[in-house]
Parts: structure tokens; C-alpha cells; sequence
């Protein structure tokens, strides 16, 4: 397939995020070169430079003229690792996308042609687990790894590490803020395969890391809005309606236990009549809740189906 330049369009990308990485450039591009060179078919290297403050930026430049396959995007200021990946999916034009740091903690000559062997098995997402990490942040990083296999049912060590997965699957990638670190879960939702293959970590040589411990109650609570929303996104009403109907039935039931209460003793408790009117209110209210919600969630399918079909229209 050609590009409207006439350029052979690549079949693989590799995008790669950097902040202030300035002294990892230089290897990281001489890797890179040799990695292209074993790499069956055309390929190319997207780096998004998310406002770095060093000479990021300038030592990119320079290389770009020496480098043909080099690809560069720049933020003017820095917008986190999720939108600098948001930006690289919309410049990638390969069929295959590796997703990789900057930091020289994963080795392109080692983990490209791993991760890119296990999807050629027919799996459509594919993630580096890595061996021989050491440091304040792993205990975290299992908890974290551990709970997310819990709640999404993904087999995989290392959720927040490097990537390969086909360009489909980035149709379904819908990211915010942080949530780089939930690509596998939100691909596993949307029914595609994903798989895991070990990976060597490299410790860090230059510059420090950019992800620190206050990260990870954010990175925490995240996880319970990705799993709240993979899950009610197109039902709402389960979760509303399940609650609102438990709230009810709590309500009527002390209603009940008032009611009999009164006509065997002729005893009347004010204060938990005050509950139970509050239960089924706040029931009748979650009901409303989950209501409102289906019909916003009807809308949004109704004009996602008109986009889709205008865009299957076009020429």
C-alpha cells in the first residue's frame, strides 16, 4: 500500500513518548536503527515529544535528517503520557503499533521482536512482562497487577508496560487521563485476544523516573472507575436499578416490621419510620437515576450507528 506521496506505507509503527529524556535520544535511536533493519517489511518511529524543558526536542531534530524512518511530534507543553500516546495513535499509519518508553528501560533490539513473534501467533494485543525489575515501586506495581487480574479477569503480570497491538484494536481505545495503564483491560472488554511475552527491564541509565508513589492511589482509584464503567457503560440500569431495588426492599420491609409492630403493640418507633421513608425515596431515586442513564446511553448508540454509517457511505 502507498501513501499519497507515493512512499511505501509502513506495516509496523513504533511510538514512543518522551519527557525530558535527552540523554537516552541518542542510544535510543541507534537501537532503534538496528532494531528497523530486522524487522520484515517497512516500518517507521513516531516520537511524541510531550513539552520536554531539555534538549529533547533540538537533539530529535538534528537526527531527524539521518534517520528517514523518524517520525516527530511535539506538545508544547506537557500533557502526561496519556495524550502524548493519544497524540502518536492519530500520526501512526502502520497496521502493527509498538508502544514503547523512552527511558531505555525496555531494549527495542530485545522487545520488538518479542512482542511482535507473540502476536504473529494471532493475538491482537500483546504485553511485556518484565523480568528482573527491582525497586521501591514493585510491591506496588504487584498489588496493583494483581487486583487488576482480580476485577477484568486479564491474564497478564504487567499491565502498564510495553505493548504490541493491531491497529483495530485502537478504534476501541477510548483514553483519558492515565489510562494508558488500562489499554489491556479495555481490549480484553472489546473481545480481542490478549497475551503477555517476558521482557528484560533495563534499569535506567539517564535522568530519573517520571512516575512517582503519590501516583498510585490515583492509579487505584482509576481502576475502579474502568472496571465501574466497562461494565455498566451500556446498562446503567443494572447497577442503578440492582441498588435502587435493594434500597427498596429494605424500605417496604422495615415499613412492614412498623406496621406489625403498631398492631401487635401499639408501638410506634418515629425515628426508623424517618429510615424507611428515606430508603424508598433514595430507591425511587436511583430508579430515576438508572432511567436518565439508559436513555443518554440509547442516544450515544443511535448517533455512533449514524457516524458509522455515514463513514461506510463515503468513497
Amino acid at each position: 500500500m502507498e501513501e499519497p506521496d507515493g512512499t511505501c506505507s509502513p506495516l509496523i509503527s513504533i511510538l514512543i513518548p518522551a519527557y525530558n529524556e535527552q540523554g537516552n535520544i541518542q542510544p535510543l535511536l541507534a537501537k532503534l536503527e538496528r532494531t528497523l533493519c530486522c524487522l520484515e517489511g517497512p516500518a517507521e518511529v513516531v516520537i511524541v515529544d510531550d513539552g520536554s524543558t531539555d534538549g529533547t526536542w533540538d537533539v530529535l531534530s538534528q537526527s531527524r535528517e539521518r534517520y528517514p524512518w523518524l517520525r516527530l511530534v511535539r506538545h508544547r507543553r506537557n500533557r502526561g503520557l496519556t495524550e502524548a500516546i493519544r497524540t502518536g495513535l492519530r500520526h501512526v499509519r502502520g497496521e502493527v503499533i509498538v508502544f514503547l518508553p523512552a527511558d531505555l528501560e525496555s531494549d527495542p533490539e530485545i522487545d520488538v521482536p518479542l512482542l511482535l513473534g507473540k502476536l504473529a501467533e494471532g493475538y491482537d494485543v500483546v504485553a511485556g512482562w518484565r523480568q528482573g525489575r527491582r525497586g521501591r515501586k514493585v510491591l506496588a506495581s504487584r498489588v496493583y497487577n494483581l487486583l487488576s487480574r482480580w476485577l477484568f479477569g486479564v491474564q497478564a503480570h504487567d499491565m502498564n508496560w510495553v505493548k504490541a497491538f493491531r491497529r483495530e484494536v485502537v478504534k476501541s481505545l477510548h483514553l483519558r487521563s492515565d489510562w494508558h495503564r488500562f489499554i489491556l483491560m479495555i481490549a480484553a472488554a472489546e473481545g480481542f485476544r490478549v497475551a503477555e511475552v517476558p521482557t528484560p527491564y533495563q534499569p535506567r541509565r539517564w535522568g530519573r523516573s517520571k512516575f512517582g508513589i503519590s501516583r498510585i492511589p490515583r492509579a487505584f482509584l482509576d481502576l475502579l472507575v474502568v472496571k465501574f464503567l466497562l461494565t455498566f457503560r451500556r446498562r446503567p440500569m443494572l447497577f442503578f436499578g440492582s441498588i435502587g431495588l435493594g434500597l427498596e426492599v429494605l424500605g417496604f420491609g422495615t415499613g412492614l416490621y412498623l406496621v406489625l409492630l403498631y398492631v401487635l403493640e401499639q408501638t410506634q418507633k418515629r425515628p426508623i419510620f424517618i429510615v424507611a421513608l428515606a430508603l424508598i425515596a433514595a430507591g425511587l431515586l436511583l430508579f430515576l437515576v438508572g432511567f436518565l442513564a439508559e436513555l443518554i446511553v440509547a442516544q450515544t448508540e443511535y448517533l455512533e450507528e449514524l457516524v458509522r454509517d455515514r463513514r461506510e457511505r463515503e468513497p
